[in-house]
């Protein structure tokens, strides 16, 4: 059972998390702040989750005590979530490790935030998430609101089943505080979707003096199948048709780009409206951006493609391509077709990408000498990589 209620990214993030949680270990961190008074809120007013209970919600001294608190939680066999952003998730990344390595299902809703490096900004993209790449957590992304409250259950779910904590994702601002009319999940309808099996497991893993243990191992080779599995049963609930990499477009596109976030939703416009004009152009939206299947990847884009651009929300200093750019460069390695790669950044610090940036983008892919590392959304005039618009 479906019903449509209007609300905003954080508070879909806060209905679903509230269903699968335990105890929430939280400290507020502007823009997910909301998702946390949400779940504390409820808590308050005694609203159940669906094992009956009222869920438990610690207030830290800051996001490494919850993050602490968080791994602790987990380690005692129950269900643990938080809330957070930028600066407030690198706080988090020492106990990451610890949760990753541990195998504890853990979920950590996060409405993704530029990084304070040169300047303060306080605006989103996917600079604190990028930073994580390489704790050991499962990376998922979304691209509006309706994702938000669909693919967060597979996030739970899949962590349950999986035995990797996850890190939810979605863009600050643009998505957390974006409101839109969207269709809610039922508490009775994802209760029949978990693992009982494996949430017994967990609880009677819990630590305690009487019962001491040493842990940590790797469960990554299974877990794209765990998440498709729970995409395939949230297709079923909604009708809709999630994957761990989603193409629109052209069956035979031969220039698509590549990105995950808000982007997609902009970037799905313009393909729609140049195939509409004979072009042959797609888009592939990542979801599962950890682990890293190539076997799905490779099953999503269009054999006849010719040229890529991957387009990033983060900016990494030092490196010569972003981060998604140079995991699908990776991903060709050992394929069978070897289309032009370009890679651009779009949206740093809550910049918005316009339908005619995009539009520059698929100009600049079509071009006799395409430019790489460009920069769309900003006019640079001092290393000169930005695209006319």
């Amino acid at each position: 059972m479906t019903k449509m209620k209007t609300m905003d990214g954080n508070t879909a993030a806060a209905y679903i998390s509230y269903a699968f949680t335990d105890v929430a270990a939280i400290y507020p961190i502007t823009p997910s702040s909301t998702m946390a008074e949400v779940v504390d809120e409820w808590a308050a007013q005694g609203q159940k989750n669906v094992f009956g209970q009222t869920v438990k919600v610690l207030e830290m001294q800051s996001e490494a005590g919850a993050a602490g608190a968080v791994h602790g939680s987990l380690q005692s066999g129950a269900l643990t979530t938080t809330y957070t952003a930028s600066q407030g998730l690198l706080l988090m990344i020492p106990n990451m490790y610890k949760m990753a390595g541990e195998l504890l299902p853990g979920v950590f809703h996060v409405s993704a935030r530029a990084l304070a490096a040169s300047s303060l900004s306080i605006f989103g993209d996917h600079q604190d998430v990028m930073a994580t790449r390489q704790t050991g957590f499962a990376l998922l992304a979304e691209s509006g609101v309706q994702e938000v409250m669909d693919l967060s259950a597979v996030a739970h779910l899949s962590a349950i089943k999986g035995r990797v904590p996850f890190i939810n994702f979605f863009d600050g601002f643009r998505t957390s505080h974006e409101i839109q009319k969207i269709e809610t999940l039922a508490y009775d309808d994802l209760a029949k979707l978990i693992d009982y099996d494996a949430v017994t497991a967990f609880r009677n893993r819990g630590l305690n003096p009487d019962n001491p243990v040493v842990r940590g191992t790797a469960y990554y080779e299974a877990l794209p199948g765990i998440v498709e599995e729970y995409m395939n049963e949230i297709n079923k609930l909604t009708g809709r048709k999630y994957g761990l990499f989603n193409y629109y477009g052209a069956p035979d596109a031969e220039e698509i780009i590549i990105a995950m976030g808000s982007a997609c939703e902009t970037i799905q416009t313009v393909v729609e409206k140049l195939n509409a004009e004979g072009r042959k152009v797609g888009l592939l939206a990542v979801h599962l951006y950890r682990p890293f299947s190539i076997k799905h990847f490779m099953a999503a884009v269009p054999k006849t493609v010719k040229r890529i651009a991957v387009m990033d929300r983060t900016k990494e200093p030092g490196s010569f391509g972003e981060p998604l750019y140079m995991d699908v460069r990776g991903a060709f390695y050992e394929a069978e077709i070897s289309p032009l790669i370009i890679g651009g950044r779009y949206g740093l610090g809550s910049k918005e990408l316009t339908p005619s940036e995009v539009l520059a983008v698929f100009e600049n892919l079509t071009a006799a000498e395409p430019k790489n590392n460009f920069t769309v959304g900003i006019v640079d005039d001092v290393t000169n990589t930005s695209l006319a618009v």
